[in-house]
């Protein structure tokens, strides 16, 4: 055989064994990629996405789309030649595994995990649209799980309103709990409180429940140091003066809620919020209109612009990264806050652009 035929032959078999090397060998890496898009004006699965009733509501125009991310399934192991695509790819980001499911957390966990931040952030979108608009929302602070085997268990209930602790009116989420560690681990904390079942019937019959009991659980010392718990998370639950609802499958997580505000705002007030612009966006939102960063940003600029974006509005904890590497075409906008994004869209109305608040790399 030739001495060239040969070389040839042996590069050949090499290369074959290193291609087979890439497919066969896993390496502990996933992969994000750009999700769809969806106007949270419109229609998902032939159904709107917001239903309101009992309130008044107006036509809307133009394009308000939460955005999304694609990842790799976390029982799903990355070959080297999948590994390397994905690093030379533009529009694909690979990271590590632990990245996206950290401490082993299986794809079960993480879907329920997401399916929970995304029902929380469904809630408070709708509080803090509701807030910009100065409609008044009930709330209260409420059990919203009991530890396993605490003790708590048996005692106290999810759902259950908490009025006050230890004589202590209780405001805000946070209280139950300094008002628990005012003990030492082993003491009794007394919480006041209306069962689940009497706040949930007098709910449903718009009346504000009547009547408290008075409930005692004996403290225990946290895990984490000499803490006093009693192994429950507190939340709040809110009453809403009519009915919104959002519908939306096979998303998770909490990155939708500043889009799902933005669109109830638009609904329920005249004129359209966007000028007939597509405007796409991310960010969670709390219960006062704060918008926080997500993950995955570059994906989402991506899909946003393939989907026909031409304004982003972007959270400020974002904006560094998704200013280092933008989708020509679309212009991002800065926002810290719901009061923020309305304004600045009142400015993409208007044409003022100019005056829109931008984001930087530094």
């Amino acid at each position: 055989m030739p001495r060239r035929t040969a070389t040839m032959l042996a590069s050949t078999l090499v290369l074959i064994a290193l291609l087979c090397a890439g497919v066969l060998i896993k390496v502990p890496y996933s992969e994000m990629s750009p999700g769809p898009t969806v106007n949270t004006l419109g229609d998902a699965g032939g159904e709107p996405v917001l239903r309101i009733s009992g309130h008044k509501t107006y036509p809307t125009s133009g394009h308000l789309n939460m955005t999304t991310v694609r990842v790799t399934g976390a029982d799903y192991n990355m070959n080297v030649a999948e590994a390397l695509y994905g690093w030379l790819a533009h529009d694909n980001i690979v990271v590590p595994h632990e990245t996206l499911y950290p401490d082993g957390k299986t794809e079960e966990q993480s879907s329920q995990e997401n399916a929970e931040e995304f029902s929380q952030s469904q809630e408070s979108a709708k509080v803090a649209a509701l807030k910009e608009l100065d409609i008044p929302v009930a709330s209260r602070v409420v059990v919203a799980s009991v530890v396993k085997d605490s003790p708590a268990e048996g005692t106290l209930h999810a759902g259950d309103v908490i009025k006050a602790v230890d004589g202590t009116a209780v405001k805000a989420p946070q209280d139950v709990a300094k008002l628990v560690t005012r003990h030492k681990p082993g003491q009794e904390a007394a919480f006041t409180i209306v069962p689940a079942k009497e706040a949930q019937a007098a709910e449903k019959a718009g009346k504000e429940p009547e009547g408290t009991e008075e409930v005692t659980v004996t403290t225990k010392k946290s895990d984490e140091g000499d803490r006093a718990i009693v192994g429950i998370q507190a939340g709040t639950d809110h009453t809403f003066p009519f009915e919104v609802d959002i519908k939306l499958a096979d998303v998770g997580g909490p990155s939708a809620g500043l889009m799902f505000a933005l669109g109830i705002v638009d609904k329920l007030t005249p004129g359209s919020l966007t000028g007939g612009a597509f405007v796409a966006g991310t960010g969670t939102i709390d219960d006062d209109g704060r918008v926080g960063p997500i993950g995955g940003i570059q994906m989402k600029l991506v899909g946003a612009r393939q989907a026909g974006a031409k304004y982003f509005l972007t959270p400020e904890g974002n904006c560094a990264t998704a200013a280092s590497d933008t989708p020509a075409g679309l212009t991002l906008i800065k926002v810290k806050t719901i009061d923020d994004a309305t304004k600045s869209l009142a400015k993409v109305r208007a044409g003022d652009t100019a005056g829109l608040p931008s984001c930087s790399t530094g």
